[in-house]
């Protein structure tokens, strides 16, 4: 089994998809409880979802589902959001707040940081050679860091979430121009609702290789699932839906890969 994959592109542009994976391997498996052997909380669909949008982008895309160990969250365990819920580098729980492993059958510190090595390291050497390899060849990379979540989860967040959830880091992560374009295109599209830097500000990845004095952007964009799949098993997709919200995707892209390869944001990297 890959534990990633990568789709490489000659573009100024990569995907990261750290949490659609499903696999699980056969000796963590029988650990799961059934409200872990649900997969809930993966991100359904998010390959298919970018797929086609932009040609010549790269696309880095882990296998191994989140409740393995969790791509997007630091390595060394520090939270991304103190004091509120939120799950570990190997969680728990789900977003929910249920237990997901079979009563004494949690991983030890020993078994995550096992698992640190085996799954999250190769993941994030394959993101980091993309980003260096893109940015060698344009003198810029922006790394768009693709999420979805259900809508509704009290344990995470009030109320309903918006469809459109871009995190840059509270602007830290990109410059200026990249958070405008994202933003703007979300809040002008037509029947979705959107907000910056809201419950979900950037996850690890974001906040990791976020870099604009070096050349290097991200901007994280978690997706409500309502707006192309249904929330609830057997987790299906919704054409209908997808195809009105793929074309902002897809204006979202092209406008970074424009800037991009404007020259723009290199020269504002170096006065950073």
């Amino acid at each position: 089994m890959q534990v990633f994959s990568v789709q490489r592109g000659d573009g100024p542009i990569v995907l990261g998809q750290p949490h659609g994976g499903t696999h699980v391997p056969d000796e963590i498996a029988p650990r799961l409880n059934g409200t872990g052997r649900g997969l809930t909380d993966t991100d359904w669909h998010i390959n298919r979802l970018y797929q086609g949008l932009l040609a010549n982008v790269t696309v880095v895309q882990s296998h191994v589902h989140r409740y393995v160990i969790d791509a997007n969250r630091d390595p060394a365990g520090v939270s991304l959001y103190p004091g509120q819920n939120t799950t570990t580098l190997v969680p728990l729980t789900d977003f929910d707040g249920q237990p997901i492993w079979i009563e004494g059958q949690e991983p030890s510190d020993d078994e995550v940081e096992a698992r640190r090595i085996k799954y999250h390291t190769p993941y994030h050497d394959a993101l980091r050679e993309e980003l260096d390899r893109v940015r060698s060849k344009h003198g810029v990379a922006i790394l768009f860091d693709c999420h979805s979540i259900r809508s509704l989860i009290p344990f995470l967040f009030d109320g309903e979430l918006p469809v459109f959830n871009t995190g840059t880091n509270d602007g830290q992560a990109c410059a200026p121009a990249i958070e405008q374009a994202v933003d703007d295109t979300a809040y002008r599209a037509e029947g979705f609702t959107s907000v910056l830097n809201g419950r979900f500000r950037g996850g690890w990845t974001t906040r990791h290789y976020g870099r604009p004095a070096k050349g290097i952007h991200a901007i994280q964009m978690e997706i409500a699932q309502r707006a192309y799949m249904d929330e609830s098993p057997p987790w299906e997709w919704r054409e209908d839906r997808a195809a009105k919200l793929r074309p902002h995707l897809k204006t979202m892209l092209t406008r970074l890969n424009d800037l991009a390869l404007s020259g723009a944001l290199t020269a504002q990297g170096a006065q950073k």
